[in-house]
């Protein structure tokens, strides 16, 4: 099975937030992982609880941060848009998607991410079909 990691500096909104979504809507297709260069203490909390009311997943009950080197070799690499040097990981394909982090924004921006995040998940998922 084709393994996509969600990349992020700190590992602990938006990659999570697309590893909860790849796991829940695309899990049939793909292994999602999610890691960073430096991990957070814990998963952004706004983002825990939007996941949990508009999907029903508890990403705390199964996620965590992760550094780089905590998870497997990958297929595909999908940087979320660091606005930094983004971390690189070896992998046959790369995209970034561009999204700005809503960590300290209201629910409004974080529900837009998130909504951004499960359309590219769904397009992936078509996509990756053909690796």
């Amino acid at each position: 099975m084709i393994r996509v990691a969600f990349i992020c500096v700190h590992n602990s909104c938006r990659s999570q937030i697309a590893e909860a979504l790849g796991r829940h809507l695309a899990g049939d297709v793909f292994k999602s992982y999610s890691a960073g260069t430096e991990t957070k203490p814990q998963i952004d909390q706004t983002a825990v609880r939007l996941m949990k009311q508009l999907h029903g997943i508890d990403m705390e009950a199964t996620q965590h941060s992760k550094l780089l080197s905590d998870i497997p070799p990958v297929d595909v690499v999908v940087t979320m848009g660091c606005n930094v040097e983004c971390p690189y990981l070896p992998c046959k394909h790369r995209e970034d998607w561009g999204l700005d982090d809503p960590t300290g924004k209201s629910d409004e921006e974080f529900i837009e991410v998130i909504r951004r995040i499960e359309s590219k998940i769904l397009s992936l998922k078509e996509r990756v079909k053909s690796l």
